[in-house]
C-alpha cells in the first residue's frame, strides 16, 4: 500500500511563487509516475503535470506550461512542483497522485494513490 502526503500549499500574491512537495510511503511500485492535478470548487479535477520515477520524463498542462515545473527527489520518495508567475486562475486544491508503470497520464481514473490535497489560494 502506498500514502502519499502533500504540502506547501498556501496564500500567495499574484505573480509569487510556492513550491509544493509529495512525499510517497509505504511500498511503492519500481517504476511509477506521478502526477499533479487541481480542482477549484464547482470544476472538474484537472491535469496540471506528470513525471517518471524511471525516465524523468515530464508532461504539462498548456495552461502551467513555462510557469511550472515538476522534479523528483528519488531516494527520497519526494516529488516537487514548483510553481511560479502564480495567477488568480491557479487557486485550486492541489492533490498528486501515482500510477503504475512508465507511461505518463492525464486522466484522473489511470492514477491509483491519492493524496488529500493541498490548498493554494492566489489573490489579485
Amino acid at each position: 500500500q502506498v500514502q502519499l502526503k502533500e504540502s506547501g500549499g498556501g496564500l500567495v500574491q499574484a505573480g509569487g511563487s510556492l513550491r509544493l512537495s509529495c512525499e510517497a510511503s509505504g511500498r511503492t511500485p519500481n517504476t511509477y509516475v506521478i502526477g499533479w492535478f487541481r480542482q477549484a470548487p464547482g470544476k472538474e479535477r484537472e491535469f496540471v503535470s506528470a513525471i517518471s520515477s524511471f525516465s524523468g520524463k515530464t508532461e504539462y498542462a498548456d495552461s502551467v506550461k513555462g510557469r511550472f515545473t515538476t522534479s523528483r527527489d528519488n531516494p527520497r520518495n519526494t516529488t516537487f512542483l514548483q510553481m511560479s508567475s502564480l495567477k488568480p486562475e491557479d487557486t485550486a486544491i492541489y492533490y498528486c497522485a501515482l500510477r503504475t508503470g512508465l507511461v505518463l497520464a492525464t486522466r484522473n481514473g489511470l492514477y491509483d494513490s491519492w493524496g488529500q490535497g493541498t490548498q493554494v489560494t492566489v489573490s489579485s
